[in-house]
């Protein structure tokens, strides 16, 4: 019996459009890291399926194709926050068994490894802020990373359960830091 397209790539597609959905504004190297297919056929499968959606118009693309988007204008109100943290999520995909949207102030949640992480994104100006929210950890604390907008704003953060901080190139590059 011949399989449809939909129970071919079905899963694959919602799995997508689940991302794109959440996380609103996401380029094709976030979602082919999201999705991580070691081989270029898998790759090629991805941007496909990225093709069919925005035809479907169940996904967006930006005027200048470099975005996919959730809604047509989604773009205008682009959590820039939530778009690095998502870079940060990329680099512990091959671990991560869950991830989501987080509440305030984490932009992003993600389980790896048995262990909760939150990504909390501290932009600039709102340092004091975030160290007052974060300085009570609860009975369990995730392990926060912390998103920086630049990386003097580190030794001005007082988060006792801080696991690293970060910073997100505009190309995507994450570099990590420790307090010491």
């Amino acid at each position: 019996m011949m399989k449809t397209r939909e129970q071919v790539y079905g899963r694959e597609a919602a799995a997508i459009l689940r991302d794109i959905s959440m996380y609103r504004v996401l380029t094709a190297e976030q979602i082919l890291r999201l999705h991580p297919g070691k081989d270029a056929k898998e790759q090629r499968k991805i941007r496909n399926l990225l093709t069919y959606l925005v035809k479907q118009q169940r996904a967006w693309l930006s005027e200048d194709e470099q975005f996919y988007l959730a809604a047509p204008d989604a773009l205008e109100d682009m959590d820039r926050g939530l778009f690095a943290a998502v870079w940060v999520l990329a680099d512990f995909m091959d671990e991560v068994e869950y991830h989501s949207v987080g509440d305030f102030p984490a932009k992003l949640i993600f389980f790896a490894g048995g262990e909760v992480y939150e990504i909390i994104h501290a932009a600039q100006g709102k340092e004091v802020l975030m160290s007052h929210v974060l300085s009570d950890p609860g009975e369990q604390p995730s392990r926060y990373l912390v998103l920086v907008d630049d990386v003097s704003q580190i030794e001005e953060l007082q988060i006792p359960h801080a696991s690293g901080y970060c910073t997100v190139s505009p190309e995507g590059q994450v570099q990590y830091y420790q307090k010491e």
